[in-house]
């Protein structure tokens, strides 16, 4: 027995091993698929990660079954605190959810998989290079892939900024249209308070080949997290201007900052 198995079955609850079988993933005699997938690593990954999920952020997920069960679809959230916790909640709650799971694929930042240990990790755990190339090999797969169109501006913007979207890219528009796959809005809220920054040290950054180094607490504050799933968004494929792309971009958006905008009203507490 592998330590990977024997993890798993030591670790894995049945109920889970059940939930995560029920998702179907092509991966070959080896265990894996192309991007480094590997069934076994998810059941290990979620059962550890959902102790956070429901014990130290309390998440509540609210819509999480208008992600539809099948097919291509993208997941658009806004960016949020300086660690890929947002995309790790979103991922345990569609995982999760009692009818039809779903386990999404997730667009990472690209210095991720250049750190020792964690790259490989992530793919495992169903984690993607953010490259276009790779979204649209996804969608081309079927898979639900979660995408943060702000990318590091999200992830890596100050505690005084917080909750306030910045420039959305217009790529993963075009793979939605391309590939016929609904957009699934997602206000992600909570996650701006696990790691307030109030500075970034840029010339440090640049000199470790980082987006950002930000000036923070060294630990990850238990604030309570909303996640608020929109109904989908469908766009068609007609050849339009950039300029009409960019409208679509700024739709979307503008349902995400709704999404933001209810689940702060009617957040009681931030932890």
């Amino acid at each position: 027995m592998s330590f990977r198995s024997f993890l798993r079955e030591k670790l894995v609850p049945e109920a889970l091993d059940r939930q995560i079988d029920r998702v179907r993933k092509p991966t070959g005699t080896l265990g894996y698929d192309p991007w480094g997938y590997n069934n076994d690593a998810v059941k290990i990954g979620y059962t550890l990660a959902r102790q956070l999920y429901e014990k130290y952020f309390r998440v509540e997920a609210d819509g999480v079954d208008r992600v539809p069960s099948e097919g291509p679809v993208l997941i658009v959230a806004n960016h949020s605190g300086q660690l890929p916790l947002d995309g790790l909640m979103i991922g345990i709650a569609l995982a999760s959810r009692e009818k039809e799971p779903r386990v999404p694929r997730a667009m990472i930042e690209r210095f991720f998989p250049t750190v020792p240990w964690l790259g490989n990790v992530l793919n495992q755990v169903g984690a993607v290079l953010g490259d276009p190339v790779n979204c649209a090999k996804m969608l081309a797969n079927n898979e639900a892939v979660i995408v943060f169109p702000e990318g590091v501006r999200g992830s890596g913007k100050l505690y005084r900024d917080r909750y306030q979207l910045k420039r959305f890219g217009n790529g993963f528009m075009h793979l939605a249209m391309k590939y016929k796959a609904p957009i699934v809005p997602v206000g992600v809220v909570g996650c701006e308070e696990t790691i307030p920054a109030i500075a970034n040290i840029k010339p440090l950054a640049n000199t470790l080949g980082v987006p950002y180094v930000p000036v923070a607490l060294p630990v990850v504050l238990p604030a309570k997290v909303h996640l608020r799933f929109g109904e989908p968004m469908v766009f068609d494929d007609a050849d339009i201007p950039e300029e009409n792309v960019t409208e679509r971009v700024e739709a979307v958006k503008s349902q995400i900052s709704r999404l933001i905008d209810e689940g702060l009203s009617k957040r009681k507490r931030l932890f």
